[in-house]
């Protein structure tokens, strides 16, 4: 590398500058907002490391920069995977953990498109 290039921070598989224009999009979304949209955010929100608390588990991010590290993400993503399976599908928690686990599959790069704020 030399010293006019400069390393973008990663979110596991995506650029810190991409997490942020996820949160933005998520942001914009008309309110009021489903378990789904609130879902989304608060995955893009903890990986970001502008949240506290991991939005399955609670967990508090453990990587340098603020945000989750690669493996936190990973974990986090599987718990989603796990409430989401364990839901009812008429409950409001479903919702949210689809939301969790689809943005958090997208960080993750297990998903290529960005999860979108509704879903159809």
């Amino acid at each position: 590398m030399t010293s006019d290039e400069t390393t973008i921070p990663a979110v596991g598989a995506r650029g810190l500058d991409a997490v942020f224009e996820a949160i933005e999009a998520a942001n914009r979304s008309p309110q009021p907002w489903t378990g789904f949209e609130h879902g989304v955010l608060g995955a893009y929100r903890w990986a970001a490391g502008t949240q506290p608390g991991a939005p399955v588990t609670a967990a508090a991010p453990l990587g340098a920069s603020g945000g989750p590290c690669r493996a936190q993400l990973l974990a986090e993503c599987q718990a989603a995977a796990v409430r989401v399976s364990e839901a009812r599908r008429d409950d409001v928690d479903a919702a949210y953990a689809l939301g969790a686990y689809q943005a958090l599959a997208w960080l993750c790069g297990h998903e290529e498109d960005r999860p979108c704020s509704r879903p159809e």
